[in-house]
């Protein structure tokens, strides 16, 4: 969307794009302030077309951090990244929420989360649910308010309960990385047991606690495989003739091909995958992956999302596959691309 002097001002994806940009000029009494006042600017209008919604979706990430349109900047807060920090302290390790971590020695981040909101109540949700909603932070030797509610083990006083409180914190690192579910499955049987008493107004507290821990926890693992920068190949139908290839370098688009598949034989699919997949990845360099930031993380999201999603079929490239010893192992991986691939799609598509 662009302003009378042409200048780009917001950037946006739409499967059906007529009803998308028609929601911007009718209804305008339900539209936020930033939104009428973005209509208000509008002069005209660009259109890119893509083949699949996912390389909109990527489009849209790199036009976005390209160009930094104003009313996309507008529309997001600034400070939308959260991080959950883990300090350093042997005797009493905090837990913090901060927009903006100060990494130190020993401490430990977690995040970025894109709702600070979610955040802050999943945190909520795993202190009373383990019994650390401590209300004197300082720990100065001394039982807090909530140790008399039940919901402080009491390690603001030292001692055993200290010792108690940091076992549950290696338990929080746990649930948040993956390693370590038993939290979630604590907060799943107080649901469970507030349900069978009656106690809906409790089970529905728990119910929006576990929602939350399971978003950061699947944020973790977009993180985690975002940084670890895989060479991934990507096949989606666009038509019953036609598919994509899509080859990805961590969180970064290297190509993308059209392929006929209308031929009962299918050995020149493979031979055209194959051939692909070992210039491309040959040619680009293994870099270690910088931590994933603020721009990064969007991307992150929408290829874990698309990869887990049914719209494709994928495979993981080792980077060892392609010294000139080990190519037939891509060749192999190739040929269980296409049966996954043909599997997926409906017999029509390719017989």
């Amino acid at each position: 969307m662009k302003d009378n002097l042409g200048h780009i001002i917001y950037v946006g994806k739409a499967k059906q794009l007529k009803r998308r940009v028609q929601s911007y000029f009718q209804n305008s009494k339900s539209h936020s302030p930033k939104v009428k006042q973005l209509v208000r600017n509008i002069k005209d209008l660009e259109i890119i077309l893509t083949d699949t919604e996912f390389e909109a979706f990527m489009l849209e990430c790199k036009l976005i951090k390209e160009i930094k349109p104003m009313y996309n900047k507008k529309m997001k807060n600034p400070q939308a990244y959260t991080y959950i920090v883990i300090g350093a302290d042997e005797k009493i390790r905090s837990l913090e929420i901060t927009y903006d971590p100060a990494v130190k020695e020993g401490t430990q981040v977690l995040g970025p989360y894109t709702s600070r909101s979610t955040v802050e109540r999943a945190v909520q949700g795993i202190k009373e649910s383990s019994k650390i909603l401590c209300s004197n932070p300082s720990f100065k030797n001394s039982l807090c308010l909530n140790h008399s509610l039940g919901l402080c083990i009491g390690m603001c006083a030292g001692g055993d309960a200290a010792v108690q409180y940091n076992k549950i914190i290696d338990r929080v690192i746990g649930l948040l990385n993956g390693s370590d579910s038993s939290i979630l499955e604590e907060m799943e049987q107080r649901m469970a047991v507030a349900a069978e008493h009656y106690d809906f107004e409790t089970a529905a507290k728990y119910r929006d606690y576990i929602g939350a821990v399971s978003f950061l926890i699947h944020k973790e693992k977009v993180i985690e495989f975002a940084q670890e920068n895989q060479n991934i190949a990507v096949l989606e139908a666009m038509n019953e003739q036609t598919l994509k290839l899509i080859l990805l370098k961590g969180n970064h688009i290297l190509s993308h091909t059209k392929l006929q598949y209308d031929q009962p034989d299918i050995t020149h699919l493979q031979a055209a995958i194959k051939s692909a997949i070992m210039t491309t990845f040959h040619s680009e360099p293994n870099q270690t992956p910088a931590a994933i930031g603020h721009h990064e993380i969007d991307e992150a999201q929408i290829i874990y999302s698309y990869l887990k999603s049914s719209s494709c079929s994928y495979i993981i490239i080792q980077e060892d596959w392609l010294a000139a010893e080990q190519r037939s192992n891509i060749e192999t991986s190739v040929n269980e691309l296409l049966q996954i691939f043909l599997n997926a799609v409906p017999s029509h598509s390719y017989n």
